[in-house]
Parts: structure tokens; C-alpha cells; sequence
């Protein structure tokens, strides 16, 4: 998956581990466990994680299961 999915990089909104956590409802832990086994991409700036906002739709998108 290409972290910045064919945009420049100028143009690619990163987002906390807070702010994933917030859009997809789970907790900081789980976005740190997704990162850390490179489910999510993300980008370390100094002691914490930048996630690409595409990246954690992408993530949304291919997770999606139908139920029933």
C-alpha cells in the first residue's frame, strides 16, 4: 500500500494515534498494535506516530465484511 497514494506528500493529512482511534472507535492500543504489525502504515516523528488519513480509509475499505 503507498503511504501517500499517488498525492504529494505536501498534500497528504496525517493523523495522531488519537485521532485514528477516534475515527474508527477503538482504542489508542489497538491502533499501536495495528501499526506495529504493519497493518497500518505510519510515520514516526520523534516519539510518536503520524498516520495517513488515506491510509486508515484504505484500512476501513478492505476490513468492510458484510453481515449476514
Amino acid at each position: 500500500m503507498s503511504v501517500h497514494q499517488d498525492r504529494p506528500l505536501g498534500e497528504v493529512r496525517f493523523l495522531t494515534v488519537a485521532e485514528v482511534a477516534a475515527v474508527m472507535r477503538v482504542s489508542k492500543m489497538t491502533v499501536y498494535r495495528l501499526v506495529h504489525n504493519a497493518e497500518l502504515p505510519a510515520v514516526r516523528v520523534g516519539r510518536s506516530f503520524r498516520v495517513p488519513e488515506q491510509a486508515v480509509h484504505s484500512y476501513l475499505r478492505e476490513s468492510f465484511v458484510e453481515a449476514g
